[in-house]
């Protein structure tokens, strides 16, 4: 995504999505050149942040069974963008919207990106900065989801426009417990390991 209309997205949102519109980015381009970099963030975060900061992340695991962990993260992520996408385009029919898949891929692929930059910050070894950065990451991508709404829907009917945001909001929130429950199930399956393959 072009520098510019991330900063638009953040600082004036509106703009930022007809900006991000007006480019016409096809389903592909966006999961290569949107989804897969911005989702290879948080697990490199976690390996770097539990190798050199490991007062930060409780001593949990070695460095090539966290490194097993951040894999499985990463794979999560790009499989949880487009099954979000179909349960965006499911709760847009309910509010008697019916866009096609690409719509809601976009809202999809773009709407994370505040909580994907969020684990940068682990490379601080504070607690209290990484919590308040991720609150203030989980409202920026809340408000990414209410501007985006009206703009990739072309939806200028307020009460279905709330219905739709509530709906997706839920499922973003109901994706991202999934997505912690999973991280620590393998994260608990990996502690259980005798052996892991060594970084080469």
């Amino acid at each position: 995504m072009n520098p510019v209309t991330l900063f638009k997205l953040f600082f004036t949102p509106s703009r930022g999505w007809r900006a991000l519109l007006d480019s016409k980015p096809s389903v592909h381009r966006l999961y290569l050149l949107h989804v897969i970099p911005f989702s290879l963030i948080p697990p490199l975060m976690i390996y770097l942040a539990g190798n050199n900061h490991s007062e930060l992340l409780f001593k949990l695991l070695p460095g090539n069974k966290l490194l097993l962990v951040a894999l499985a993260i990463f794979i999560v992520q790009l499989v949880a963008v487009p099954v979000m996408a179909s349960i965006i385009r499911q709760l847009a029919e309910i509010a008697e919207i019916h866009p096609p898949f690409k719509d809601a891929f976009t809202l999809a692929a773009v709407a994370p990106t505040p909580l994907w930059m969020a684990p940068v910050f682990l490379l601080i070894p504070d607690f209290s900065v990484n919590i308040a950065v991720t609150s203030l990451a989980m409202m920026a991508a809340a408000g990414f989801i209410y501007y985006g709404i009206p703009e990739v829907f072309n939806l200028r009917e307020q009460g279905h426009a709330l219905l739709l945001f509530g709906g997706i909001l839920m499922a973003g929130i109901i994706g991202w417990a999934f997505l912690m429950i999973c991280s620590l199930l393998v994260w608990s399956s990996v502690q259980s390991l005798d052996f892991a393959p060594a970084l080469s």
